[in-house]
Order: C-alpha cells, then structure tokens, then sequence
C-alpha cells in the first residue's frame, strides 16, 4: 500500500514538473514523426533558444543544487567550463557541479547498474537510448523545453531522441540531442592529395607509394559494420523480444562487398593496417627522429582536435569515407551514423535544476563551444549553418557522410558478430578468391540474434 501511494505521490510531482511529458518511461524510440507540432506551436518561445525559454520559476523551490554530471575525457576540460558558466547564469540555484569522466559507449551500463548513484546528467549514445528507456532512467523533457528542441534541431535528431508515452500514448522527447557522432576519412595531406581520398584504391595505392600506413579498427563492430552496408544490408529496429529486425536486402550484393573489401585488405597487405583508432593520431606524429608512419585512417569527430594537433592544420585533410569499387562499380561505402545525447536521471534529487543544466548544455551556446573547440558536429541548425561549421573540414566531411549511413539507433547485439566478421575479411587464412563469403554473412545474421 506505501508503495502504491509512493508511486501515485510521484506521478502527481512529475506531472507538476513536466507538464504534458508525463507518464512512464517505457516504450521503444519511434523514427517518426512526434505528433507533437501543436506543442511546438502552442508555445511562443518555441524556437527561440534556452534563455529565452528559462526563467527562475522553473527552478521551483530548488536552491543549492548539488549535482553530478558525465562526460568524456576529451570534453572534461569544456564541459566544467560550461558548468560553471550555468552556475554563474544563475546565482544561487546551484551549489556544487562536479563533473567526472565517463565514457559515453559505458554510461548505460553504469546507468543501469546502479541508477541511484548514477549522474543526474550524463551524455550517452543513441544505440543506449532504447535500453536507458525501458528501464524508466531517463526522465522525459519538460514541454517546453521539448518544444524548443524540435524547433531548433535537426528532425533525425530529435525523432532519435524520442519514446513513446504509454500514458499518452504520443511520442516524448526523452533526452536533448546535443552532437552528430560517426566516423570519415581522415589524411595527412602531404601524402594523400584530395583526388586519391575519393576512391579506396586511389587511397590505399598513395599510401604505398608513400611508405605509409592506412588504419582502419577492422576489429571492431561499430567501423566493420560498414563492409556489410555498403552491400545495402540495413537495421529495422529491434521485435517485441528484442531480436535485430534487417531490411530486405539482396544477398549477393552484400556477399560481394564483403569480398570487394577482403580483396582490398589482401591486395595491400602491409599497408592496409586494423588497429584501435587511437594509433591514427599517435601514427600522424611525427618527432627529430621519426616521422609520421600513417597516412590515412577512418576515425570519429572525438579524436579530430588530437589529429590536427598532430598534423598541423595545414596539413590535416578529411572527407567522407571513400567509394569502393566492387563487380567494376565504384561504390559509396556506407558507414554508421548515430548521435549523442544528454539524459537527465529519473532518480535525481534535484530533478528541475538537472533539466535546466541538460537543456543548457544542449543549446545553441554550448554546441557551438563544442563545434569550436572540439570539432564535434552539431545538431542545432543555427550552429550547423554557421561559418564555424562550413569552415571545418572535419565537421563537413562527417555530416557528408552521414548521408550515407544507417542509423544508430535500435540497435540489439550487433558489436562482437559484425567484429568477428571483419577479423575474417582481413585474416591471412582468407583468400578472397576461394572464401565463402555467403556463409560468413549467414553465421553474422545467426550470431547477432542468437
């Protein structure tokens, strides 16, 4: 009986807080549409941006706030600054926001383990939506703020970032989209000119001839998934028990891009190199005594600052990942394209003031700090028409890409099958021309949902 009261104390509280984002957390994330444009329209800051949509009201009668926030290495430094900056934007509401790294790909997990002692704010990947949902972790947006979000960013990610509300039965944004996240081609361009980052083979035959290296993470599902994607397989959401649904895609199309690309890595053994992302900044090093050893690799916005650091800006080039040339077709490769977002925790103390801080460090402002400094893409549409973005190759060539890409999003046990798939392409024991690709493809299928 306590707890029936509890819960119905809580639902009335969160109604209070949230207005017409109420209701229960669970429910999968919906690629349509929200139904929600009369939210959109029914509030006249809608599209106006965080300060003009925040007043000390919304606080409540939270004062002192003390939360904790997570974030990624990379953004540790940045994200205190834009703490404290929200702090200052408000005297006295918080007290103390101490800010601890986090990784993103592992802040779920984390979530779940012990939601209690989670963050009240945290940054995670789309692929950890659906999961973070149904667990009811993520509190749902306030309308408001809701209404702001679709106003002012991209429509793929905010569908990305929503839910459906069992209690309304409509789609609720459960978390702010706060950058673009996937991987390009990124080159040293003293070795590479623009013409040989179009095609795999012009790539890989500049690389050679230079004595360099091409990295890609081939062991590794979220890069090697692309050797199937570009044979036009596809991700459908997951079913009622969690199995990976796939488009109706034709299978010998698939089976020839994995060969087309297992070709690839044996024809330019000892230049084409699978190693973990990190070695691409570290191989773009160059010291008195030694010069840089890699000439290219596919890699994310997340290492972009270290690359140009590394390279020097004069010398760092980008693009979208190359074409391939499979059965005589140069074909474009189709990668993984996802977003991060900034969850608040169901289980926070402070549950207004961390849906101030989320919706803050989600806005135009701090996205447009983040495209700046780190080279992250955006996905408010002011910032990703600013001359900011236009004038970064890195953030140009990862939202090119993007066009060629399958979502991140509803994604079940993919990782260690697709891993295990691009361990084979590139293993010494395959020998493209005699290899049965076919029954690879079929054991990734069977591995995936099994």
């Amino acid at each position: 009986m306590k707890k029936i009261v509890a819960l119905l104390l809580a639902a009335m509280m969160m109604v209070a807080v949230f207005a017409s984002c109420g209701g229960d957390n669970g429910g999968s994330s919906s690629s349509k549409g929200s139904g929600s444009g009369s939210d959109t329209q029914k509030y006249e800051n809608a599209g106006k941006g965080f300060d003009a949509n925040v007043a000390d009201a919304d606080f409540g009668d939270e004062k002192d706030a003390t939360l904790k926030v997570w974030g990624p290495d990379e953004y540790t430094t940045l994200l205190t600054e834009q703490c404290e900056a929200f702090k200052k934007k408000f005297p006295g509401k918080v007290k103390k926001i101490e800010v601890v790294v986090q990784s993103e790909s592992d802040s779920a997990t984390m979530m779940q383990n012990d939601p209690k002692a989670g963050a009240d704010v945290f940054g995670f990947a789309s692929d950890q939506f659906t999961n973070l949902t149904n667990a009811k972790i993520l509190a749902p947006v306030n309308a408001k703020y809701a209404a702001d979000v679709e106003a002012t960013n991209n429509k793929a990610a905010v569908d990305i970032s929503k839910a459906k509300n069992s209690a309304t039965g409509q789609d609720a944004l459960y978390a702010f989209p706060e950058t673009g996240n996937g991987y390009f081609l990124v080159y040293d361009k003293r070795v590479i000119k623009d013409e040989d980052a179009k095609t795999f083979e012009g790539l890989l035959a500049a690389c050679k001839k230079a004595g360099k290296k091409f990295i890609m993470d081939v062991g590794n599902g979220y890069y090697a998934c692309m050797f199937a994607f570009t044979g036009g397989l596809s991700l459908e959401g997951l079913d009622k028990d969690g199995n990976q649904l796939f488009n109706d895609y034709n299978k010998d199309d698939v089976v020839a891009s994995l060969k087309a690309f297992s070709k690839l890595m044996h024809d330019y053994k000892g230049t084409f190199m699978t190693d973990a992302t990190a070695a691409i900044p570290s191989g773009f090093t160059s010291t008195a005594t030694r010069p840089t050893k890699v000439g290219a690799g596919i890699d994310g916005n997340w290492d972009t600052s270290g690359i140009k650091k590394a390279l020097g800006e004069e010398n760092f080039g980008a693009a979208k990942i190359p074409t391939i040339n499979i059965d005589g077709k140069d074909t474009q490769v189709v990668s993984m394209y996802g977003y991060k977002m900034v969850g608040v925790n169901a289980n926070s103390k402070f549950p207004r003031t961390a849906q101030i801080l989320a919706y803050y460090l989600a806005s135009e402002e701090c996205q447009n700090q983040r495209a700046e400094k780190l080279g992250w893409s955006p996905t408010n549409n002011a910032v990703v028409d600013s001359d900011t973005v236009k004038n970064d190759v890195a953030i140009s060539a990862l939202l090119a890409q993007s066009e060629f890409s399958v979502p991140q999003a509803n994604v079940g046990s993919i990782w260690d099958p697709f891993k295990a798939m691009g361990n084979t392409l590139i293993a010494d024991e395959t020998n493209p021309d005699t290899y049965d690709f076919a029954g690879l493809l079929d054991k990734t299928i069977k591995n995936i949902n099994s």
